[in-house]
């Protein structure tokens, strides 16, 4: 709860004021000119400026406080983000494959494992298709339907009217609501134009069938196979392997192959591998989020000799516990299995001014020959990304430490804003009041000058012998 101290105002300021003030007033009634309201509010201001100051600058310390802390939150939880994948082990388990050919593409789930294959593709999967005779222009198309089989599932028909063109059949055959997975197109040949029907699925399962009732002779028997319904056909380390579609999955755990025409014919090796390249920018980024937080925290808590100014968190507990907490668990290693691991030990030391400093080559050679150190390091049940995260969510988390203390900030700007609505309540209310006994007195100041000027009309002055002297 903050205090606000009393005006600092003394009462000779105020004496001063109403001085000037009562004898502006007393020469405005000689018809001198009088400034009342700038009289009221420099007598005002004067009576709350040490109020109106102190409320100020506890306002401008605690946003400044309350920005402070909105900095360091910010980087706490930047580390976080950079820490996720170390503290649950994704980072270092991501996996990459290559293989020594072209038109094999593997993609993988987190339950692939690593290894070596050997991957012959003899064919591609493909998609049936069909096509009618020509159709010529003296060709009459009657009405009739016709019957389309896709695989097992029930024939769907198309009605066809007396004199539809190819091209209108092909497309009540596209937009038919109970198409299973055709698409109809017309070629037109130099022999005339053949309908063309195609699973819109590759795989043996899909083949195509059509028979017409009326319609045309020519639509209703003599199609040709254009590409017969099949399924891709390919070993794996010898072992016979076949699919519908041409992403082969389910053949090796948590892993899909994705087949094109240019791996037909050849046998290729697929290497699947951690991917060290991904695990090295995981650290890294751990690493420049861990920077920006001292550099942020030393920023913050600095002391700037030659102009005297002290940064806003300068000596603050919290922030001095934080950065303790993280150069602590940095400095200290992991203890796993009897052994202790370092990150200096994977090629990332701690420099004097306390931020970290990556080698690049010894961390990469420490993550392809010796990942298992990499692996204690950041292990998912005591390691030092798992460290560092519960240390921060201290800090962040929900109603944790950080907000507590932004709460506890928030209620006393809000004390400082209701205490400034109160100042300026009263700043009104004296605004009047000095209006009203300035306005008082100034009608009183006219009124003895009127009766001075009658006096002197009766019984002269200076310069005067008056209307009762000359009146005998």
């Amino acid at each position: 709860m903050t205090t606000t101290a009393t005006s600092s105002t003394t009462s000779t300021d105020i004496t001063s004021l109403l001085a000037q003030a009562g004898q502006s007033i007393i020469s405005g009634a000689t018809k001198s000119t009088l400034d009342v309201d700038s009289l009221v509010s420099s007598i005002v201001t004067a009576k709350t400026a040490g109020q109106t100051a102190t409320i100020t600058a506890k306002q401008n310390a605690d946003n400044t406080e309350l920005s402070a802390i909105g900095s360091i939150k910010s980087a706490l939880s930047a580390l976080q983000t950079a820490l996720s994948g170390l503290s649950d082990g994704t980072a270092l388990s991501q996996l990459t494959a290559t293989t020594s050919g072209t038109g094999i593409a593997a993609t993988m789930s987190t339950s692939a494992t690593a290894g070596n294959y050997s991957i012959k593709v003899n064919n591609l999967a493909t998609a049936a298709k069909i096509s009618s005779q020509a159709i010529t222009s003296t060709d009459s198309i009657s009405a009739g339907s016709l019957s389309i089989t896709l695989g097992t599932n029930s024939a769907f028909n198309i009605n066809v009217t007396a004199g539809q063109s190819l091209a209108d059949i092909a497309s009540s055959i596209n937009n038919a609501a109970g198409n299973p997975g055709v698409t109809a197109t017309v070629l037109t040949a130099t022999d005339g134009q053949h309908l063309v029907f195609q699973s819109n699925a590759t795989g043996q399962a899909n083949t195509l069938s059509v028979t017409a009732t009326g319609v045309n002779s020519k639509l209703a028997s003599g199609y040709t196979t254009v590409t017969s319904a099949q399924d891709a056909s390919l070993t794996i380390d010898g072992n016979a392997v076949t699919s519908a579609s041409n992403s082969v999955t389910g053949a090796l755990t948590g892993v899909t192959l994705n087949l094109t025409s240019a791996a037909v014919g050849t046998t290729q090796t697929v290497s699947i591998a951690t991917d060290t390249t991904a695990s090295q920018t995981a650290i890294d980024n751990f690493v420049s989020a861990y920077n920006k937080y001292v550099s942020t925290a030393q920023s913050l808590s600095s002391y700037d000799t030659s102009t005297s100014t002290a940064g806003p968190l300068l000596g603050d507990s919290m922030l001095n516990s934080i950065s303790s907490g993280l150069a602590t668990a940095v400095s200290s290693g992991v203890k796993t299995n009897g052994s202790t691991f370092s990150l200096s030990a994977i090629g990332i030391d701690l420099q004097p001014d306390g931020t970290l400093k990556v080698d690049d080559t010894a961390l990469k050679n420490a993550l392809t020959s010796n990942s298992s150190a990499v692996s204690s390091l950041f292990n998912s049940t005591n390691g030092m990304g798992v460290t560092l995260n519960n240390l921060v969510t201290t800090y962040t988390q929900t109603s944790g430490i950080i907000d507590q203390r932004t709460n506890a900030l928030n209620a006393d700007l809000q004390n400082l804003s209701d205490q400034q609505t109160n100042l300026t309540n009263y700043q009104t209310t004296l605004t009047k009041q000095y209006n009203a006994q300035f306005t008082a007195l100034n009608t009183l100041m006219a009124q003895m000058q009127s009766n001075t000027q009658y006096l002197t009309q009766l019984f002269g002055g200076t310069s005067s012998a008056g209307a009762l002297a000359t009146n005998k």
